[in-house]
């Protein structure tokens, strides 16, 4: 399936903290469809992934979210960690970012605690979704329907708890990014 996301063009959002393979295993199954891929974050320069606790590589950071649009977007991917969405939650332009690919029904994906930055989002409510356990509280009390499954696809969003999702994750992800926009229903 190497043209299956063809002239396809997808953010993926991040910053220190990002869980190093909930963003390296998506990039890299988004360049193996053939999409576009670029790097967005709240400051410049490069951000710092982690394994678990430990610091990982670092990775280019291809444009601020600041400076970006959903609009040159065909889909976002959100990974998780614990304090790469935290820190993204605290930042206007990263809601505002998140935000807007629901307005526009544009897929997006999101793993582990990434939903934290869909609760700010406004974008929980009413759909079914999952998450690292953790979070199961937030998102019930945001409105959403948490289930503990391994992969969830609700009109365009596509979630998943953890890295041993990730195979069941790309696969949807990249799925979703083909069907293109979705008919929104929970916005």
């Amino acid at each position: 399936m190497p043209d299956t996301l063809k002239g396809k063009k997808v953010a993926i959002l991040a910053t220190d903290g990002v869980e190093q393979v909930e963003f390296t295993k998506p990039r890299d199954a988004l360049l193996a469809a053939g999409a576009t891929v670029d790097t967005l974050s709240i400051k410049s320069g490069s951000i710092q992934g982690f394994n678990h606790l430990d610091r990982g590589d670092t990775f280019p950071v291809d444009l601020e979210v600041s400076d970006a649009r959903a609009d040159d977007y065909d889909a976002l991917v959100l990974p998780g960690g614990v304090a790469n969405p935290d820190a993204l939650r605290m930042d206007a332009h990263a809601v505002s970012f998140v935000r807007s690919f629901f307005d526009q029904r544009k897929p997006v994906a999101a793993i582990c605690h990434a939903p934290w930055l869909l609760i700010e989002a406004e974008a929980v409510r009413g759909r079914t979704i999952t998450s690292w356990p953790s979070l199961r509280t937030d998102l019930r009390n945001a409105g959403g329907d948490w289930v503990d499954r391994e992969v969830v696809v609700d009109d365009g969003l596509v979630t998943s708890r953890k890295p041993d999702d990730l195979p069941a994750f790309c696969e949807k992800a990249v799925e979703e990014i083909s069907e293109g926009a979705h008919v929104a229903q929970h916005v």
